[in-house]
């Protein structure tokens, strides 16, 4: 860095941007094979694949990030659009969710009975396992938010206390949501609310998965002393993200499990 003339991170030639997309290849057509065949062996070397792709790729992020000083503000502000933009097109992806229940739902078809939800459907109750998961999530938020705090005064022991509570917070909620997958009364395959129900509540489930383990590297990494009060943009993008699943949660349960039953 101390011989160029700007801010700027020229990125070093890396071999993980093809590894990735061999892995990815490689979990698609797995999950192809194991859906037609019941042939796990490809998807299990995809997922080998991409989980050493990421885990070697992070290292260099953070190498370069942590001790190597390449992550000047002008970088960490491109990084910051960049995430915005990530969550913008995240925003997006559920929109589509949203648009497709309010429009079947709205005016029913007769081929759902001319009634949301379609006859035959026995909806969950909203104020069992719904709003449990919603409670769980919405605190998992406020600790989050406990711990970020925490970090910019120079607490780092509260702050990590605070992001354990999160971490386990997250833990809790994909197991309250396995346990209701496991009791509802219809299934994927039941009509467009059943499509719908799972594709849009599994998927939030995804990005809950992946914000936990993005909250664990966080963890991990603060408790290496790897961020500082004005030094955590890594950090600071899990923030982000798990934000944006805690306002879709709410949406979902509004309009999924409250409105739609």
């Amino acid at each position: 860095m101390t011989h160029q003339l700007h801010q700027y991170h020229m990125v070093d030639p890396s071999p993980w941007p093809l590894t990735g997309a061999a892995g990815s290849l490689l979990l698609a057509s797995g999950l192809a094979l194991w859906f037609h065949t019941a042939t796990t062996l490809v998807l299990k070397l995809g997922l080998l694949t991409l989980t050493l792709t990421l885990i070697q790729w992070w290292r260099d992020v953070i190498r370069e990030g942590t001790y190597q000083g390449h992550h000047t503000p002008g970088v960490q502000k491109n990084m910051r659009y960049g995430m915005i933009l990530f969550i913008t097109s995240e925003v997006f992806f559920f929109l589509g969710f949203f648009w497709t229940l309010y429009h079947v739902s709205l005016v029913p078809t007769p081929e759902l009975g001319a009634e949301w939800p379609p006859t035959g459907i026995n909806p969950l109750n909203p104020m069992d396992v719904p709003l449990l998961n919603t409670a769980v999530l919405l605190s998992s938020g406020a600790t989050i938010t406990w711990s970020h705090h925490a970090l910019m005064k120079g607490n780092k022991k509260e702050a990590t206390y605070a992001l354990m509570i999160t971490i386990i917070l997250g833990v809790y909620f994909t197991a309250l949501q396995v346990s209701e997958y496991m009791e509802t009364p219809f299934t994927i395959s039941d009509s467009v609310y059943g499509s719908l129900f799972f594709v849009a509540t599994g998927f939030h489930g995804l990005h809950v998965m992946i914000g936990t383990s993005f909250l664990t590297i966080c963890l991990m990494r603060l408790i290496r002393f790897h961020f500082t009060m004005t030094h955590h943009f890594g950090y600071e993008a899990a923030i982000w993200y798990w934000h944006f699943v805690d306002i879709v949660w709410l949406f979902l349960y509004v309009s999924v499990y409250w409105w739609g039953s």
